[in-house]
């Protein structure tokens, strides 16, 4: 089947027109990037050389943290170079790539959330049979539906797009490629097709947003049973997770469940989750609670092998 499309490239109209705030936006996001990527990687490999971290919670965050470092990198280095160069031209492959990209580590950490929440209800209401129900195979198998899901709704994604007819003009009132924009440069009625989308993208973020909400309310209804100490300790983890899961699928909701069309603040939306989330995501629990146990006992051991010597 050929693809009835005129147009073989797009021009991103970026952040900005203005040249100061382009240079500004290079320099922030370029070292927020810098800094989502060394802390990403910074937790994949702490978790996965230490023995101390070898629960499934930590098992999954590793998992997170992979998938942000992706989900930055598959767009963000090229925003610098654009404005560098002053050329903000991407081709048609190389879009079609992206819109892929956005939707496949974007839909792997909506994914992933909820077994990490799954996880987290076995800890704090069952926590006898915890290292039972979540072994490793089951963990092993919640990774792979979790971008094996990533993977079909993507690719769903990419084939209801690449084949739309593209006639121009070939303008993207964005920093990157994505459906909402792209779909107004089609010379179809956009209609059924962006309800599509809202169903595809969209709803589903809203109704796993909303099970997460209700599985946490659980969660928390729980801990009464708790004495202090435990509450103290769960309720800080459980915030911790509430937090990441509203920095997730807020955005998500609201990109892909408005109409098809552009409000000013689609833009900042846009640079939230793909940069900023994956900034955030490590720094609100995988940094305090993981490396930060790991440093601890690594202090202890060596001020013991300090003592020993004295």
């Amino acid at each position: 089947m050929e693809r009835m499309n005129k147009v073989t490239e797009f021009i991103l109209l970026g952040r900005t027109q203005s040249m100061g705030l382009q240079k500004f936006s290079f320099v922030v996001f370029f070292i927020v990037y810098l800094v989502t990527v060394a802390g990403n990687l910074l937790i994949m490999i702490t978790i996965s050389t230490s023995q101390a971290l070898g629960s499934p919670m930590y098992f999954f965050l590793s998992y997170l943290s992979l998938i942000d470092g992706c989900c930055s990198s598959s767009m963000t280095p090229k925003m610098p170079a654009d404005t560098l160069s002053g050329r903000k031209i991407i081709s048609f492959k190389r879009c079609m790539t992206q819109v892929f990209s956005v939707h496949l580590f974007g839909a792997a950490e909506i994914i992933l959330l909820p077994a990490m929440a799954y996880g987290r209800y076995v800890a704090i209401c069952k926590p006898l049979s915890y290292r039972t129900i979540m072994s490793g195979q089951v963990c092993s198998l919640l990774v792979g539906v979790t971008w094996a899901g990533a993977f079909v709704h993507a690719t769903i994604q990419i084939l209801c797009t690449v084949w739309l007819p593209f006639c121009g003009p070939s303008v993207i009132d964005h920093f990157m490629c994505e459906l909402n924009p792209l779909l107004k440069l089609i010379c179809m009625d956009t209609h059924t097709l962006g309800l599509f989308v809202a169903a595809n993208s969209g709803l589903i973020c809203l109704l796993n947003f909303l099970l997460l909400m209700v599985s946490y309310v659980v969660i928390l209804h729980s801990l009464r049973t708790y004495s202090l100490e435990g509450r103290r300790k769960a309720l800080s983890t459980c915030v911790s997770d509430i937090t990441v899961v509203i920095l997730s699928f807020v955005p998500c909701i609201f990109v892909y469940l408005h109409p098809v069309t552009t409000f000013f603040i689609d833009k900042p939306v846009a640079v939230f989750y793909t940069m900023i989330t994956p900034m955030l995501n490590p720094l609100i629990y995988t940094l305090r609670n993981a490396i930060k146990k790991l440093w601890i006992k690594r202090s202890l051991q060596w001020r013991n092998a300090q003592n020993s010597i004295k």
